[in-house]
């Protein structure tokens, strides 16, 4: 199985980046793993990797509920990042929310591919690999 170069979880919650952090070791999922605490961080971060030529991660984990900035005003300015390979990363939901609500408003994002429910295990992670088509 393939692994993907670089991955970027955005989460405030400790505990989650913690499991997702251990779920990717298990599997070899990725070479590097960036972490941004909220969507703020996480668009300053970005950026700053464009404007320094970096490419930006194939898989971003996105988490909805977090201060400062949240998961939907993250995915609004994303898609205003001045970038030729944002085309190359893929979104994911994270999220403990069950309401059908966030579920389709994820939909109307053209940059999500899923919504993924927490807690993130071994197999969520793979499957995204296998989405993505690195199997």
């Amino acid at each position: 199985m393939g692994k993907i170069e670089s991955s970027c979880i955005i989460d405030d919650d400790p505990i989650a980046i913690y499991g997702i952090k251990k779920s990717m070791k298990e599997i070899d999922f990725c070479n590097k793993i960036v972490i941004y605490n909220n969507g703020q961080d996480a668009i300053d971060g970005l950026n700053s990797m464009v404007e320094d030529g970096m490419e930006l991660p194939s898989i971003i984990l996105l988490d909805l509920n977090m201060p400062i900035m949240d998961g939907w005003e993250f995915l609004d300015d994303f898609i205003k990042i001045p970038n030729c390979n944002t085309e190359k990363v893929t979104i994911y939901i994270i999220s403990s929310s069950i309401d059908p609500r966030d579920i389709i408003k994820a939909k109307n994002y053209s940059l999500v591919s899923n919504y993924i429910l927490k807690p993130i295990k071994s197999n969520d992670l793979l499957k995204l690999l296998s989405d993505i088509g690195t199997q």
